[in-house]
């Protein structure tokens, strides 16, 4: 708890806590009650004693607050009038319990008790406030808690339960045997509900059920039932425990035990103090939930102050008021979940049941990504978890250098947060890592800022590893998402460079015609030997383009190329067709292209060619003799197979 407890328990130990429906008393050492809101922010202070505050109780609407001390007095305050009530005893009081009904009745009872051995019934009358004693002899009043009518208690020999209603003793029950000394532990009692006592001392914990004739009145009182109808009570639980009880609390239909692990030198010699032991071998406090057959169902180290110098008697319980009456199957309704605090001298733990949510934060508190991942898609949780434990993942990924993984997992986790989706593209980017995100990247549902897109391709086009990814992703991406300028700008450079591979030429090429740039586009078709080319050019109207590339249009397909140079023959003249084709050298067949385009030039208008007329006549021989060799070398090759032959026959 924080608020205003560290500064109050810098210089001062709480000894106990009381909790209402609205606020929280603590008692300290140096005698004062503190009164808090539910953050430990303090609302009121009362000085009320001179030595330490041994225990504190609210009535049932939380208007008053009881308090009792070793300085022998018992001290009544208001919290929302000047009202206060001191009575003086002269010997340390260890418990007090207030009339839950104190607010309402006149009668304005409590009861009280001490190291002196009575239990003190005090009373409201005519003549003022009088004392009756319930009972003595038994040695010092340890604890008392008061719930409708039944009042219960334990002194030295063990608890016993009254019946204000009927001024009736209802039981006895005896103190464990072997139970450590109050001075080394304290008996601990809390009403679950009307009828059901739960005592826990020492190791021991029983469970009373009374079953009482009472009847409850419309105006809150109880009526008197005759000495006949006797009240019965059944202890319904019991059993041991391996370690000291310093509380209990009712937890649904189990126990919340605050348990204090004993060491070797925790024995009867060994009183509790607020003054540390210098030793410091003590083991944290632990809170344990356990059925009434003691299986234990959940337990938990406490991250306690100082709890190395601690014993046992040095930590209280309390819990908050609730009904309970929702508890079904582990699961509490809003606002009617139990809450219990744990007192030690320095600090205040709170303590609720844990929900799903607290289930997801410690899976991610011990590294269970995944699984907190799975128990929020189970349903576990808020629909808004998702996002702070995908967040989470996300990051322990990183951290552990799978990048690819993480990558993998944006689409689940990020889901149509387009906001989501452009912080961990920025964040891949600058860790160099963003092209194993790219093939995630969503193109709709969410569709991100085209800064996200151009930052991701421009990723992919300045990394060699990627070109093939780079070509695939500006085919797949709508073009409507992105500028293609910043990725040409980023591919440009490395144009006649070992760097540029048919992958990135390709896929500038696509980027030029995303930009309306077709005659760039064409010429890196044009290199890439793209077989639809020439549908390229008709659906463009390159024609004008067609100059620079006569040799790859030829070599792609000749006949398609020859066509379609003589139809614009105008724009590109027969000798700029000629002079490429003989620049081509060695590149391709150039005579074979040159002799088809003059032939079907000479076919088309004889007077077109006419300069290249003595080299056609040349070629056409050339091509004849190539003819002429290559039937020539079959038919001696034929001659010489058939004469193998005969000679295989005759010899």
């Amino acid at each position: 708890m924080g608020g205003s407890i560290p500064s109050l328990l810098s210089s001062d130990a709480a000894s106990c806590i009381a909790v209402a429906e609205r606020m929280i008393a603590l008692g300290t050492h140096d005698g004062t009650v503190h009164i808090l809101d539910f953050l430990g922010n303090q609302v009121k202070e009362f000085a009320a004693h001179s030595a330490a505050v041994n225990d504190l109780s609210f009535d049932l609407e939380g208007e008053y607050i009881g308090s009792c001390s070793d300085d022998g007095s018992v001290v009544i305050n208001s919290l929302f009038t000047d009202e206060k009530l001191k009575f003086e005893y002269h010997r340390p009081m260890k418990a007090i319990a207030l009339d839950p009904d104190y607010t309402r009745k006149k009668s304005r009872r409590f009861v009280a008790g001490g190291l002196a051995g009575h239990l003190y019934f005090n009373t409201k009358r005519w003549l003022g406030y009088r004392d009756q004693v319930l009972h003595s002899g038994e040695g010092p009043i340890h604890a008392v808690k008061w719930r409708t009518s039944l009042i219960a208690w334990a002194n030295d020999a063990g608890v016993k339960v009254y019946d204000a209603a009927n001024d009736q003793r209802i039981t006895f029950i005896e103190r464990p045997r072997g139970s450590p000394r109050p001075e080394i532990l304290l008996p601990h009692l809390v009403w679950q509900d009307d009828t059901l006592l739960v005592i826990g001392w020492g190791t021991s914990v029983k469970i009373a059920a009374i079953r009482t004739n009472l009847n409850k009145g419309a105006n809150g009182t109880y009526r008197e039932v005759t000495m006949s109808n006797v009240n019965q009570v059944d202890i319904v639980a019991s059993f041991q425990t391996s370690y000291y009880i310093s509380g209990i609390a009712p937890f649904g239909d189990a126990l919340v035990v605050l348990a204090y692990i004993p060491g070797e030198e925790d024995g009867e010699k060994e009183f509790s103090s607020a003054i540390p032991s210098r030793q410091g071998n003590a083991q944290r406090p632990e809170v344990r939930i356990v059925t009434w057959n003691n299986d234990e169902l959940a337990t938990d180290a406490l991250p306690v102050y100082g709890f190395e110098h601690y014993k046992a008697k040095d930590y209280s319980l309390a819990h908050a008021p609730f009904s309970g009456s929702s508890y079904a199957g582990g699961q509490w309704a809003a606002g009617d979940e139990p809450i219990y605090y744990i007192v030690s001298p320095k600090d205040v733990v709170i303590a609720k049941p844990r929900d799903a949510e607290d289930h997801i934060a410690w899976l991610l508190q011990h590294g269970w990504h995944e699984k907190a991942l799975a128990a929020v898609e189970a349903g576990q949780g808020r629909s808004e978890l998702l996002d702070e434990v995908g967040s989470r993942y996300l990051d322990h990924l990183i951290v552990e250098r799978k990048y690819a993984e993480a990558a993998s997992l944006c689409p689940k986790l990020l889901r149509g947060s387009a906001t989501a989706w452009e912080r961990w593209v920025f964040h891949f980017a600058h860790l160099r890592q963003l092209p194993v995100l790219v093939p995630y990247m969503p193109t709709e549902n969410p569709r991100m800022r085209d800064t996200a897109y151009e930052v991701a391709l421009v990723a992919l086009a300045t990394n060699p590893s990627y070109y093939k990814d780079l070509l695939s992703t500006v085919k797949s991406w709508p073009p409507v998402i992105y500028s293609a300028l910043p990725v040409i700008s980023a591919i440009e450079p490395q144009l006649n460079t070992s760097s540029m591979t048919d992958a990135l030429k390709e896929a500038l090429a696509e980027l030029y015609v995303i930009d309306g740039q077709y005659e760039k586009a064409f010429s890196l078709y044009a290199d890439l030997m793209k077989p639809d080319i020439f549908d390229f050019i008709e659906k463009h109207h390159l024609h004008d383009s067609l100059r620079e590339k006569v040799v790859q249009l030829m070599i792609l397909d000749c006949k398609h190329a020859v066509s379609l140079l003589i139809q614009n023959r105008d724009l590109i003249t027969p000798s700029e067709v000629v002079s490429q084709l003989l620049s081509a050298g060695n590149k391709c067949d150039s005579r074979y292209f040159l002799h088809l385009y003059l032939h079907s030039l000479f076919e088309v208008n004889p007077h077109a060619g006419k300069d290249f007329h003595d080299m056609q006549s040349f070629m056409l021989n050339m091509i004849q003799r190539c003819y002429f060799l290559f039937f020539a070398v079959v038919n001696i090759t034929h001659w010489r197979r058939h004469m193998r032959s005969v000679s295989k026959k005759l010899f």
